[in-house]
């Protein structure tokens, strides 16, 4: 048994049993795919994948049970060439950090640069996508860190840990008749009169969003969503409907164009979590970055979760 047939079986998975893309990733052929893949059904007894002909189709039972084993040794191995890069190289390295564009553009830039320049040999990377996006870079080893509101917390094979709360707020042109309300006696009824710009499905608590008018009964009319937040103020400056954004994203400098009205008796609060492959070896300047981003998260906290697969909501800020 050795690594190769190891990535052999892990990436046939991950391909879609698409051989041939498995060899360009691999580096090898398609038939030393193949090889690999049955020298390793023939040592273990089983047959690892369903065959029509000369193409896999699925996985039978026993692969399965063993895709698993197979996913965590080949982790284990990583995390062992982490750990002696982390003795060796110390504060130099490279760490890729996936995140949605809201927390990419309103969340992290201070922390990006706090994190420069306590390591300034560490390249530091950044990814956006949807929390699914994110959530698949973490369990494929694309990204090490994953920041994003909705979807982390569903995926058993990631450690989340609670970030920050925040709320949203309702975005409108000057004179628009909804400043002449004070903030906390708008109701969702008169929001759904107008037509309204908000995130996409998946994107920056829009479920929330949805449940509040599912509950009033009430069919609001979205004409447009976007994933970033500056795209939606740009349609709401030119009068396209009111604008339903994370606070975060509305800045009275920036925006001067617009006007906010805080939303959180409207709709529910959102969560931001951080998210781990479990059993993954962080290096040492990646608890760094974490614990630059939330100084509640500190390496033994995220150590512990790391371990426990659970963290309290007492490290919330």
């Amino acid at each position: 048994m050795n690594f190769q047939q190891l990535r052999s079986v892990r990436e046939t998975v991950r391909r879609g049993f698409n051989l041939t893309d498995v060899a360009n990733i691999l580096h090898t052929s398609q038939p030393g795919v193949s090889r690999q893949i049955r020298e390793l059904e023939d040592e273990l007894g089983v047959e690892i994948f369903v065959r029509a002909g000369k193409r896999l189709t699925g996985m039978t039972l026993p692969g399965e049970v063993l895709l698993p084993i197979v996913e965590r040794l080949l982790l284990e191995a990583e995390n062992l060439k982490h750990a002696g890069d982390d003795f060796a190289k110390s504060e130099r390295g490279g760490l890729i950090v996936a995140a949605t564009h809201s927390q990419a553009r309103y969340a992290l830039p201070q922390v990006v640069r706090d994190f420069r320049e306590l390591c300034p040999d560490v390249s530091l990377h950044l990814r956006q996508g949807s929390p699914e996006q994110i959530a698949q870079m973490l369990l494929s080893g694309e990204a090490d860190i994953g920041v994003a509101t909705e979807a982390l917390a569903s995926f058993d094979q990631l450690v989340t840990l609670p970030c920050y709360r925040w709320t949203h707020s309702i975005v409108v042109p000057p004179g628009h008749p909804l400043l002449k309300q004070e903030g906390a006696s708008i109701t969702l009824e008169q929001l759904a009169v107008y037509p309204i710009i908000t995130y996409e499905s998946g994107y920056t608590g829009r479920a929330h969003i949805d449940a509040a008018f599912n509950r009033a009964g009430l069919s609001p009319d979205i004409v447009l969503t976007a994933m970033d937040a500056d795209v939606i103020k740009t349609y709401v400056e030119l009068g396209m409907g009111i604008g339903i954004v994370a606070s975060i994203a509305f800045d009275p400098e920036r925006d001067r164009h617009l006007h906010a009205i805080d939303a959180r008796h409207l709709f529910e609060v959102n969560l931001t979590r951080l998210g781990l492959r479990r059993g993954t070896w962080l290096r040492s300047y990646a608890y760094r970055f974490i614990e630059a981003f939330v100084p509640t998260l500190t390496k033994d906290v995220v150590q512990e979760a790391l371990k426990s697969e659970q963290l309290e909501a007492e490290y919330v800020i």
